[in-house]
């Protein structure tokens, strides 16, 4: 039987590894663009290609650990499953390439900026797709980014395309995953697997060409490329792990480590930084500050709602909406 001080001791362990887990995923998704600096010496799309390629034998073995293959089989079963998460690789596939040569060439700042407004234009995509109404909080944090991207456009003079086509791709991507039944690791499986023939055709056709940067520059170079794999596919593991220990709010609020690790490395890496970027990351900034709060509000007039029918006790944590968003939010860098 276990005691009230048990109950309490394996929530906080769980709640531990969940924020451990949390953290390194977002960490590793932020300091991503150290790594993809080191392969400078190949294309961005041999790296996305062998981002794919490495992640199906990484993936089979984590998925052979988690004993997940029924999913998969489930998956494989459905049609309808099976066109949805192609759609979604494609999506996912530009978003990555998308990723990789910004940072290769000199733009972490607008990589940054683009995953700052995904969370924003995702509420914005929920108007237009499906329709949902939005409280006057919401209104104001989509008008103050508005805000932010058009003082950067015209101080700029430039209109951030990389930004806010990152954001697209990924909010594509998400709102296809969120209509998909299947959990983050078995999808991402299926993903790079419907992927795996073209950019294992890519490298072949760039081998046959003598452009092939796999196997010309040493051991240490294919070891990088072929941790692509891992990179890919040990942060999604974490941040589902989290998911399914974390309210959906502390998931919220993590994701934003990322895009901070990112424009700490902009700078760090000398990209230019005026005060219309001042400007622009201000008011999103703001905007992301007041959907969190809306969020918090949210979360709690519904936890009240269900602990008052009866649904769920007052401290323990909705796990069922937690481990839905893990498999509706698989990040994209």
């Amino acid at each position: 039987m276990t005691t009230p001080a048990q109950g309490r001791t394996a929530a906080e362990d769980a709640l531990r590894l969940g924020l451990i887990c949390g953290v390194g995923a977002y960490a590793i998704w932020g300091f991503l663009p150290v790594y993809l600096k080191q392969l400078s010496f190949a294309s961005p799309w041999e790296v996305v290609a062998h981002r794919i390629v490495w992640s199906v034998p990484f993936g089979a073995l984590l998925l052979t650990t988690r004993k997940q293959w029924p999913e998969v089989r489930a998956a494989l079963a459905a049609p309808r499953v099976l066109a949805l998460l192609g759609l979604a690789s494609l999506f996912i596939a530009a978003n990555w390439t998308l990723y990789v040569w910004a940072v290769a060439n000199g733009q972490v700042l607008a990589a940054s900026l683009g995953y700052y407004i995904n969370p924003l234009m995702f509420i914005a995509a929920g108007v237009v797709v499906l329709r949902e109404k939005l409280n006057r909080l919401q209104i104001a944090a989509i008008a103050l980014a508005a805000a932010g991207v058009l003082t950067l456009t015209i101080g700029a003079g430039v209109f951030p395309v990389v930004s806010v086509a990152l954001a697209f791709l990924f909010t594509g991507y998400g709102y296809v995953r969120k209509t998909t039944p299947v959990g983050a690791m078995p999808g991402l499986f299926l993903e790079t697997c419907l992927l795996s023939p073209f950019a294992a055709f890519y490298l072949f056709w760039l081998w046959r060409q003598g452009g092939l940067a796999f196997g010309a520059h040493g051991a240490g170079a294919d070891a990088l490329l072929i941790f692509a794999g891992p990179v890919t596919v040990v942060p999604l593991v974490l941040f589902a792990m989290a998911a399914r220990r974390l309210k959906m709010t502390t998931v919220g609020f993590l994701q934003y480590i990322a895009p901070t690790g990112q424009l700490l490395l902009g700078l760090y890496y000398g990209e230019t930084f005026t005060l219309y970027h001042a400007v622009c990351f201000g008011l999103i900034w703001t905007a992301l500050l007041m959907i969190s709060i809306d969020a918090v509000r949210r979360n709690r007039a519904e936890k009240l709602a269900r602990c008052g029918a009866g649904v769920l006790p007052v401290g323990r944590t909705d796990e069922t909406a937690a481990s839905r968003a893990a498999s509706e939010s698989p990040k994209s860098s």
